[in-house]
Order: C-alpha cells, then structure tokens, then sequence
C-alpha cells in the first residue's frame, strides 16, 4: 500500500536536517520541492504525485554545466563515459545544459536511500561541475 506523500516529504525534511541545514529555508516554490547546495553544486528535490497514474515519484536533479558550443562531440562522448561510471545517477541535457538526475518510485523508499541519493547527487555534481566548466569553457 502506498503512503502518503507528506510521509515522503517528512522523510525529505529529516535528511536534510541530518545534512545539517534548515529544511524550511530549503523549500521551494511548491510543496514537495526543496533546494539544496553540495559544495558549489546545486540540487533540487521533487517528490510528487503524477494524476494520470496517481504514482508518487521522488527526483533529483543538479544542474552541472552548459553544454558547451564548440567540441559538443566530445563533451557528449565525455559524459557518457562518465555515466558508465556513476551508481545510481545519470547526466543527462535538457534545454543545452547537463544535470546528474535520478528519478524512481517513491514506494518503498526509506530514510537511509533518500540520504544515500542526496548524498550522491550532491557529490557527482560537486566533483564534476568545476571540472567540465574548466575543460570546455576554460577558467
């Protein structure tokens, strides 16, 4: 049986208590969304109900670098090595920029992956945004 989505919500806001930080500061504009920073990476957190199939779904998305406008051949080959090597999270380009995102069902989610995910997103994205920015657009 699915829960409720203030549970997951609940769930959110004691991990990012645990991360140290005020989950009411890190709300966003709407319910169920909050707003993070992990190092000089950002990370946004959705947790929802989709109506048409009255699912709810819990996402991370952290926004790493522009896609950059010369050598994109590379920098897409770039990242999709770089996907072999991440668990859990992928690049990923939406309107010519790259995000790490995860997405799952929020059934059966617990306390201890909502923090492992936060944790690596956050991570990913620290450690690969000054990187990428660097290599294709320079200091």
């Amino acid at each position: 049986m699915q829960q409720p989505i203030k549970y997951y919500y609940e769930i959110i806001e004691s991990c990012i208590r645990d991360m140290g930080e005020d989950p009411v500061a890190c709300r966003g504009e709407l319910e169920g969304q909050w707003n993070l920073k992990r190092g000089s990476a950002s990370v946004w957190v959705d947790v929802w109900e989709m109506e048409s199939n009255k699912q709810i779904y819990f996402q991370l998305l952290s926004p790493v670098v522009g896609v950059p406008p010369t050598n994109r051949e590379a920098f897409y080959q770039e990242l999709l090595q770089i996907n072999h090597t991440l668990y859990g999270v992928a690049f990923t380009i939406k309107d010519n920029y790259a995000y790490i995102k995860m997405i799952r069902e929020a059934q059966g989610l617990d306390k201890t992956e909502a923090a492992a995910m936060l944790d690596r997103i956050g991570y990913y994205a620290d450690l690969y945004d000054d990187k990428l920015r660097e290599k294709y657009f320079g200091k």
